[in-house]
């Protein structure tokens, strides 16, 4: 805080120093004026009043530079404001949706209501350098108009208002739309905004020219938390919102869209929040709205999957020589480059390039790879007593060849009292693989007392059609105890589940196709090995099929280093690889 006052004072000082006035009773001659400044909020008149031209140099010297060491302090103040307003508005909590088929999920929803946060702290974090800029200013002047006056916060708005929305419509490409989320909310935003710039120019030029009194200020100030309301009202569907649900559908004209009336959507659900089960037909609480909001995340989650999966094998066909951690990691940055980001993100992450700190987003793919890995390694979060039973596949991918049958998944059981009967449901989904490649299987997984381990399998269809490598998921869910225990422990007023979904609830399997030779690459694009090794090894993978005998040539090639025996003893040979050899 003490640096952003630092450039408070000295922006009050800089816009001083650069006031020039004629001063008439000293100075006769019209050619020259006589420069005077006005002390500062907290700084002092640099003495003295009228420098030779060396010391205005180097005057001017000092405050670029002051200028913009005070700028980057403010800079770095924000970010950290505007992190931490990030962080409040992202916090979320669980709930449980109990589905009409008595399956059972858990998604999570924010508290903060994004339509509110966008208006209050994410106004206030994006706003407050001209905020207070304006406050010092009015405070300088003895609360008179200065020469940025209320122009330093309308002009602001008015720019995002107009040249932001004018520049995100001109810059979608050609061929591809682009939709507002919310047009409600929209809609009333941005007549209030009308409505602001209207009432401004009303108590400034009209009501009373050049003042502003205090009821003006105060039903100004009351306008704010109306606005807020009227959006909120928009976005969660009150009053006569609620009435209005439109459908639409493309008619048979090119470029038409036809609207027409439809029902209101169902929401039979059930959904548990704070232990209380509250059933989503109570209007007053839900009207409907967090069920959808709950479905569409669901959609999005599975969309998000299949987008990840398309990537990823993308990634893995372009740099076939690369890691599985290095392709997680691209991939996590091309996703997250393609989200939808608040204005708080590209705030910050200009500060963040300007000062050296780097790109967030690779920092943030890079933090998520290692994370995925490291589950990988890591197949248990809990601890030996731990009173919740935790269901979860031991690992979170498989691999298998399209000849091997069946594919194995093992989903483990850890934590709490292994006394208990309990059941998990598994389902398959597709992935880039569909009901062709492998057998769909659902059903119910038993792990009876003492058990601590299960054996999934599923069918993998073989055929003679070459294909490139394809995946589908395996989900487990609706964990619950066996019924003579529950009713045991409500009777024992015992609240805590017994069993409860792990980390890794869903398993990606990835089918190799055979019905191809191969592609061959090196385990590591780059060795590095000492002179005293003796004899050096590397592996070769064959990728994307291992169908028949095959037999890959092999030489070494001179580089820096010399062969012959000088560096290195020349060899060349052949690789033989067996029908469904892969290393």
């Amino acid at each position: 805080m003490l640096v952003l006052l630092l450039l408070l004072c000295n922006v009050e000082t800089i816009r001083s120093e650069t006031t020039t006035v004629a001063d008439s009773e000293n100075h006769t001659d019209p050619c020259t004026g006589s420069y005077y400044c006005k002390e500062g909020v907290i700084l002092p008149i640099w003495e003295p009043q009228n420098p030779s031209l060396g010391d205005k140099i180097a005057r001017a010297t000092v405050y670029f530079v002051a200028m913009v060491y005070m700028f980057l302090g403010v800079s770095i103040v924000a970010d950290r404001f505007m992190s931490s307003i990030e962080v409040i508005t992202s916090q979320e909590k669980e709930i449980t949706i109990k589905k009409p088929n008595g399956e059972t999920i858990k998604t999570t929803v924010r508290i903060w209501n994004e339509t509110v946060s966008n208006l209050t702290l994410m106004a206030l974090g994006s706003s407050a350098p001209e905020i207070l800029l304006s406050v010092i200013e009015a405070r300088g002047h003895n609360f008179q108009a200065g020469d940025l006056g209320p122009s330093t916060i309308v002009g602001s708005a008015a720019f995002n208002m107009f040249i932001i929305i004018a520049l995100c419509v001109y810059v979608v490409p050609d061929g591809e739309i682009r939709k507002i989320k919310h047009l409600r909310v929209f809609f009333v935003t941005a007549a209030w905004s009308i409505f602001a710039y209207t009432w401004l120019y009303m108590i400034l030029s009209v009501f009373s020219p050049g003042i502003v009194e205090v009821w003006e200020g105060l039903l100004t100030f009351f306008f704010f938390p109306i606005c807020v309301v009227f959006a909120w009202v928009a976005d969660r569907r009150l009053l006569f919102y609620k009435y209005v649900y439109k459908r639409y559908r493309a008619g048979k004209q090119r470029g038409m869209i036809i609207e027409t009336e439809g029902d209101r959507p169902s929401s039979k659900a059930d959904i548990e929040m704070d232990g209380k089960v509250l059933n989503s037909h109570t209007e007053n609480f839900l009207d409907g709205s967090l069920v959808l909001e709950v479905d569409e995340k669901d959609q999005d989650e599975d969309e998000a999957r299949r987008d990840m999966a398309k990537i990823l094998k993308e990634l893995k066909q372009k740099h076939p020589e690369k890691e599985i951690e290095q392709l997680i990691e691209l991939a996590n940055y091309q996703v997250l480059s393609q989200q939808q980001k608040s204005r708080a993100f590209y705030r910050i992450q200009a500060t963040r390039l300007m000062t050296g700190a780097g790109n967030i987003l690779k920092r943030h793919a890079a933090d998520q790879a290692r994370k995925a890995v490291s589950m990988h390694e890591v197949n248990t979060d809990v601890v030996e007593n731990d009173p919740v039973s935790k269901i979860y596949f031991e690992q979170a991918t498989y691999q298998c060849l399209e000849n091997c049958g069946t594919v194995a998944l093992t989903i483990v059981r850890r934590g709490g009292d292994l006394t208990n009967t309990v059941y998990v449901d598994f389902r398959t989904e597709d992935g880039w693989a569909n009901a062709s490649d492998y057998e769909f299987t659902e059903g119910t997984i038993i792990f009876k007392p003492g058990e601590t381990q299960k054996e999934l399998r599923v069918g993998i269809i073989d055929d003679d059609i070459f294909e490139e490598d394809e995946n589908f998921l395996v989900h487990i869910s609706n964990v619950r105890v066996n019924a003579e225990n529950t009713e045991a422990n409500l009777e024992s007023n015992h609240v805590t589940p017994l069993a409860c979904l792990g980390a890794i609830s869903t398993a990606t399997v990835t089918i190799f196709d055979d019905d191809h030779a191969g592609i061959f690459t090196f385990e590591e694009p780059i060795t590095h090995v000492s002179e005293s090794v003796g004899i050096m090894e590397v592996k070769v993978l064959r990728t994307s099929g291992a169908r028949g005998i095959v037999i890959v040539p092999y030489k070494t090639v001179e580089g820096t280093a010399r062969g012959g025996g000088e560096d290195f003893e020349d060899s060349c040979g052949q690789l033989e690889f067996q029908n469904d050899e892969i290393v």
